[in-house]
């Protein structure tokens, strides 16, 4: 088991999104000027050795995504014999010149030819009808399709039934009733709402959920279905799943369970947003896959961390004078260990260890200030929600305010615990995004003696998130992370930029050069 709590752990080992390669036909696809969902479809007919592409499919364009190298990501939709196949999409990957990089799919069995159903569509309609709880509900709408399930792939009725929640929300139930059996195979909502949570750390607020049959599920559709469970004191597993019946989770105490699952959907929903909207990133290994948050593990444990084994960020109680480590920026500060594993995959020991702890602390940060929480406005300070004491756990502007971070870089930091040497990569992004001297944020000087002015949040977190995901490595030092940054910054802004020059000046600052 590998876990990266806030102040103590091990390394986390990538875990990637899985990419079926299927073997390259004899005879090549056309290539030439066509455009990419033409070429992608040619590709995939010709490399079908999996059945991608099997007889009577066709298939519609939805999105395609280019990388700087030109590797073109075109995502497509399937049809067999006409009908839609629900769960058949295929992501097909082209490379230079369109060359076959594979297809991400998970489409297990193609479906049958020629299919006959032997349930009608107003018998389906009737089953839709009885699976909703709307009030005023009526058939909206029906197609037979085909579901991909993990094992089959079977004719079905999709039935919209239309109507209102006792909320007022509109309703469109999508049902998937079996064309054969009158099976309900699956069910879901059209219309995403979020229910609300209060909270302890950052009052009420908005929070994903879904409501399965009469019961609200403190699960978030539009964020990769991040769902959040009460482990209920225990150490393993999943535990619970947190549930409502009224769309409410939690009262803003910690004598209310739910109060402090609430705190952990409402940062898991906040991280995932700041990296969707800020970097494009969709999802903590970009595919569009939540992990999963798991609130009151074990007794009094006062930390927090991130596995990667379950994919999922796991949050203690406190104790010893903490709070519940639910707060905005633990929940930032968690998930970006995900991100990390999944990109530098920085090792969690010496220096690289403490760059990996600093990144988590420098996106944790960024997700607060992007939250824009009244109860939790944005700072330099790491979990300063914490303590009841209202100590910080660390300090950006100045880390050795913790009595044991680093301020400046010595051959002594890549002895220190992770959590005290990533000072010197928090102090370089303050210095870098804020500034050296007296701010509302705090007093930062410099180890060199000299002035540096900041560039503000959002160009030094797009200088270290494009260091991060496309030019750190698992054993990069701080040396390596100066050399890094100044690559992202004249990427993103040029060599003889002021953005480029304040890098070089931050990281001198910290006695990097």
């Amino acid at each position: 088991m590998r876990r990266t709590p806030l102040m103590s752990g091990l390394a986390t080992a990538a875990l990637l999104a899985t990419v079926v390669t299927v073997p390259t036909a004899a005879t090549a696809a056309p290539t030439g000027s066509a455009d990419p969902f033409t070429r992608a479809v040619a590709q995939l007919q010709a490399h079908s050795g999996a059945g991608l592409a099997a007889d009577g499919q066709t298939f519609t364009p939805r999105t395609v995504v280019t990388d700087a190298d030109g590797t073109e990501h075109v995502r497509l939709n399937r049809y067999s014999d006409g009908l839609p196949v629900l769960g058949g999409d295929l992501v097909v990957h082209l490379g230079k010149g369109d060359s076959w990089r594979g297809a991400t799919h998970r489409l297990a069995n193609a479906p049958q030819r020629a299919p006959k159903a032997k349930l009608s569509e107003a018998a389906a309609g009737k089953i839709a009808y009885a699976a909703s709880t709307a009030t005023g509900r009526a058939v909206a709408g029906a197609q037979l399709v085909f579901d991909a399930g993990d094992t089959a792939t079977t004719l079905a009725y999709e039935v919209v039934v239309g109507g209102t929640h006792a909320d007022g929300t509109p309703s469109e139930l999508h049902v998937l009733v079996d064309a054969t059996t009158g099976a309900v195979r699956d069910s879901w909502e059209g219309v995403q709402r979020e229910g609300t949570g209060n909270t302890y750390h950052s009052g009420t607020v908005s929070v994903g959920s879904n409501l399965s049959g009469s019961t609200y599920q403190l699960a978030d559709p539009a964020r990769g279905n991040h769902r959040t469970y009460d482990l209920n004191g225990g150490t393993s597993g999943t535990g619970t799943l947190v549930t409502s019946t009224n769309n409410v989770f939690g009262n803003g105490t910690l004598t209310n369970r739910q109060t402090a699952a609430a705190d952990a959907a409402f940062g898991a929903q906040k991280t995932w947003d700041y990296y969707k909207s800020v970097h494009g990133r969709n999802g903590i290994r970009n595919d569009g896959v939540g992990a999963y948050s798991r609130v009151h593990y074990s007794s009094n444990y006062a930390n927090a961390f991130w596995q990667d084994a379950c994919f999922c960020m796991t949050y203690g109680d406190g104790g010893s004078g903490l709070y519940p480590l639910t707060s905005l920026d633990v929940a930032g500060h968690e998930m970006t260990h995900g991100v990390t594993s999944n990109t530098a995959g920085l090792r969690y020991s010496g220096e690289s260890g403490g760059l990996n702890e600093a990144t988590s602390d420098i996106f944790g940060t960024l997700v607060e200030f992007y939250a824009a929480n009244a109860k939790d406005p944005g700072d330099y300070l790491i979990g300063e929600k914490l303590r009841s004491t209202g100590v910080p756990l660390r300090y950006m502007d100045k880390p050795s305010k913790d009595g044991r971070s680093a301020d400046c870089w010595s051959s002594a930091v890549a002895r220190l615990d992770v959590h005290y040497s990533s000072g010197v990569a928090n102090h370089f992004f303050y210095l870098l995004a804020v500034g050296s001297g007296t701010s509302s944020y705090g007093t930062s000087t410099t180890c060199n003696g000299t002035t540096v002015a900041g560039i503000g949040n959002t160009k030094a977190g797009a200088i270290w998130y494009r260091a991060l995901t496309r030019y750190m490595t698992t054993t990069t030092n701080y040396k390596g992370a100066r050399t890094a940054t100044l690559s992202a910054a004249t990427d993103l802004y040029g060599a003889t930029s002021t953005e480029y020059k304040t890098v070089a000046a931050a990281w001198a600052a910290v006695s990097v050069s």
